[in-house]
């Protein structure tokens, strides 16, 4: 008879092992989202200020990432499944070099201002199919390593080192740029990824599969209605990401920024705690019911009366959000065959970009007629329509209605 103790100590093993595995390989998605993260509070500064462009061409020297990761995201998912998520990652990281040497070389650049300006709008571009390429290439390798059934966890560790990364990132920048100037951040970013670029190349590629692939169109129809339950939750945090200064700013409340540190941990919390509970429970189940979270936060945000209930309604809505896209994404990529799940997890995340590039300016005009109170009553009336959509591909998926590929058993 098997010792149980054995047999609990070999279980034990084999959990570590499993997040050692994802913990090694979500680490090359922290290294990009801190490359991002370094020049997200300093670079609008830099051109607004030390090259004396308008606060237009700021904020699209911002953009042009959000552009380009938008762009990039399927054809990322492509290679994934035919190159492979090792060469992703790595063309991914390579990218970010690229965009670090293009940075530090628009800083030098600062007494020609449109050559500078063009240089960065070119790093820019390349940070944002980095972004797209390691993202996307970082879940599927780890799905390669860990086995399918682990997809909640990777997708989740995943979203933990991005948002982490970002959150460290930003500040770390400012203390870099205030220190040692602005050309540190493109030093930096080019120096962080060929760092790590030698471990990526060391770390065990997974098997590519041969088989045929299903067309890229079949694969986009299968995943298109979870992007549009992640596109509509997404929209909340679009909100608060956006406009949580100005609305604060707009009833004379000190301490924004709080909000939205409040809204950062909460999200890393719950993903830490609560990950596992979308084997356990299903996707679409953990995910109606954090969307219905979020909803019930982004109420409390558009009725908050002082900052203390908008804090409160901000951590409510990260509570919600942090499972959204994990708890979907799994449903999405079970609905495809496992040679094309990158392709699959690129057009899934592209509606995330897509609610993220709306949410600006359709929350500017509603915020124009109605105020910035009523922006987030709009988006909890998203993230409703979003439990409506669940619930529905919840019953089409009870119905019977044939998968392109079999859901894999939960651990």
């Amino acid at each position: 008879m098997a010792d149980p103790s054995r047999t609990t100590a070999t279980s034990a093993g084999r959990a570590s092992d499993v997040l050692l595995s994802i913990l090694s390989t979500v680490a090359f998605t922290f290294i990009a989202y801190l490359t991002i993260g370094l020049s997200l509070a300093v670079l609008p500064g830099f051109v607004h200020t030390n090259l004396a462009f308008g606060a237009m061409l700021a904020g699209l020297a911002i953009s042009m990432q959000y552009v380009a990761t938008l762009i990039s995201r399927p054809h990322a998912g492509r290679m994934a499944d035919a190159k492979g998520p090792k060469r992703t990652v790595m063309t991914g990281l390579t990218m970010c070099a690229a965009s670090g040497a293009l940075l530090l070389l628009g800083a030098l650049a600062s007494g020609l201002p449109w050559i500078s300006l063009g240089l960065i709008f070119l790093a820019r571009l390349a940070l944002g199919c980095a972004e797209s390429c390691v993202g996307t290439g970082a879940i599927a390798w780890g799905m390669g390593q860990v086995g399918h059934q682990h997809t909640a966890r990777v997708i989740s560790w995943n979203g933990v080192a991005t948002y982490g990364a970002i959150a460290a990132g930003a500040p770390l920048g400012v203390l870099i740029e205030h220190r040692f100037g602005f050309a540190a951040i493109g030093a930096v970013s080019l120096l962080l990824p060929l760092a790590v670029l030698p471990l990526a190349r060391l770390k065990r590629a997974t098997t590519i599969k041969t088989d045929e692939r299903s067309p890229f169109r079949t694969v986009a129809a299968r995943v298109v209605p979870y992007g549009i339950g992640l596109a509509l939750g997404s929209i909340g945090f679009g909100c608060i990401a956006t406009f949580i200064t100005l609305f604060y700013a707009a009833h004379g409340w000190e301490n924004a920024a709080l909000a939205l540190t409040v809204f950062g941990v909460v999200f890393v919390g719950v993903r830490f705690v609560f990950a596992r509970t979308i084997n356990w429970l299903g996707g679409y189940r953990v995910a109606m019911a954090s969307l219905t979270i979020e909803a019930i936060g982004l109420i409390t945000l558009c009725l908050a009366s002082d900052a203390r209930m908008a804090g409160v309604g901000a951590a409510i809505a990260g509570f919600g959000f942090s499972l959204v896209f994990p708890a979907l994404g799994v449903e999405a990529v079970h609905r495809v065959p496992e040679h094309s799940r990158g392709s699959a997890l690129g057009v899934y995340s592209v509606f995330m970009d897509v609610a993220m590039a709306l949410t600006g300016p359709l929350g500017g005009w509603i915020a124009s007629g109605m105020g910035y109170n009523a922006i987030y009553g709009f988006a909890a009336v998203a993230a409703v329509a979003a439990v409506i959509l669940a619930l529905m591909l919840q019953a089409q998926a009870a119905r019977g209605t044939p998968d392109l590929a079999p859901t894999p058993a939960d651990s």
